[in-house]
């Protein structure tokens, strides 16, 4: 793969999914324009969320059926459309009816990886998806201080008027510049691909284990991110919101790190990426404990859980992309769909830990789950002591 086409891939990954996450700080200024709510405004992220839960489910294991360059051609366009319903829209209804469909459709930014993934050579094959999900986390973390500064030069639309543009230059390069690549899947039905997702858990353990490994992990990297912005917004720190957007670029040195999990892992050493992954990240609520007393250890503990999340998910990636390639999107779709699920949990858990326990509430809630990660690998790791056959993938090759 030449390193053009792995840039172009991670940045389209990257744009794809920022778009699910433009309107969080936007909420007030669509209220106030479009009359409704704050509450009714408050939906447009739950539009997004549950749009790219369907996509998940229902579009990423195309990428097995049909060719992939062409689905994640017409992904990246059908986005670039729904994205100007958003910029046009008029009521609420109108702005979740785009929300939604646009989340549905982003989810090209799943099939973009693994078709990176296959793309790879076996020996490179960490370097490359820890690259592209390098540009998928970026896109994550910059996407509210894009929006917060779009906002400010030209409202609340400009956003989804420039990000209309760039998914629709997505798409002409992407039809460029991706080979052809058929799926695998050829005499399933649509229904057979979608039951065949499903049974991907069910028979393939690695699977369960480093897709449940994953949630936990983004689990706790939810709790991390939402609970910030409360604690941020309150004394001892008092910050604007436009302070605490810019605080999200602390979480960039954590994302940058995903190319170099993924070196190690080519290495071989994938399972040591894992294990120093999730003790990181129990290790991380350690020193976000002092958080309230001081921003050294809120930025620390940061630093260190977002580089430690970065190592379980690229080297699980690395684990399940390789159990069978001919069904490498359904593997996807199975795992992302998991792994988003363990987000969508955390960030509605804190809600209730903050209000009852407050900082040192979330703090407990983060390392419980982040110690669930440290069990489950301990336990992967056991499994396959007792079972040599269950090891169905490695970190080189198939």
């Amino acid at each position: 793969m030449s390193r053009g086409l792995l840039l172009l891939m991670s940045t389209a990954t990257g744009l794809a999914v920022a778009n699910n996450y433009f309107a969080q700080p936007l909420l007030d200024l669509i209220s106030d324009e479009l009359g409704v709510t704050a509450s009714a405004a408050a939906l447009v992220v739950t539009a997004a969320q549950c749009g790219y839960a369907l996509g998940l489910t229902l579009l990423v294991p195309l990428g097995d059926l049909v060719d992939r360059r062409r689905l994640a051609v017409c992904l990246y366009a059908a986005t670039a459309v729904f994205l100007l319903v958003s910029a046009t829209a008029t009521s609420g209804a109108v702005l979740l009816a785009g929300t939604a469909l646009t989340a549905l459709t982003s989810v090209g930014a799943q099939v973009v990886v693994p078709f990176a993934a296959t793309l790879a050579a076996p020996e490179e094959r960490g370097k490359v998806v820890g690259t592209v999900m390098t540009g998928l986390m970026l896109g994550l973390l910059l996407a509210r201080t894009a929006s917060g500064a779009l906002a400010e030069l030209g409202g609340w639309r400009t956003v989804y008027w420039v990000s209309a543009v760039l998914m629709a230059l997505m798409a002409v390069l992407l039809r460029v510049r991706l080979p052809r690549l058929a799926g695998d899947g050829a005499g399933l039905s649509y229904g057979g691909l979608l039951r065949s997702t499903v049974a991907m858990l069910k028979y393939e353990p690695l699977l369960r284990w480093r897709a449940a490994m994953a949630a936990l992990s983004l689990a706790s990297f939810s709790v991390l991110w939402t609970a910030a912005t409360l604690l941020l917004a309150r004394a001892p720190y008092g910050w604007t919101e436009s302070a605490i957007g810019l605080f999200g670029l602390v979480g960039v040195v954590g994302a940058l790190t995903a190319s170099v999990a993924g070196r190690l892992a080519d290495r071989g050493r994938v399972q040591a990426v894992s294990g120093a992954g999730t003790v990181l990240l129990l290790t991380s609520w350690l020193l976000l404990a002092g958080a309230e007393r001081s921003l050294v250890w809120l930025f620390a503990g940061v630093v260190v859980l977002d580089l430690a999340h970065q190592a379980v998910l690229n080297s699980s990636q690395n684990v399940v992309y390789a159990l069978r390639p001919e069904a490498r999107n359904r593997i996807n779709s199975a795992f992302m769909t998991v792994f988003f699920i363990g987000g969508a949990v955390g960030s509605a858990l804190t809600a209730v830990v903050w209000a009852r326990g407050g900082w040192t509430g979330v703090c407990v809630l983060g390392a419980a789950l982040s110690a669930g990660t440290v069990v489950l690998w301990a336990l992967e790791r056991l499994a396959v002591a007792r079972t040599p056959n269950l090891v169905l993938a490695t970190a080189k090759g198939d």
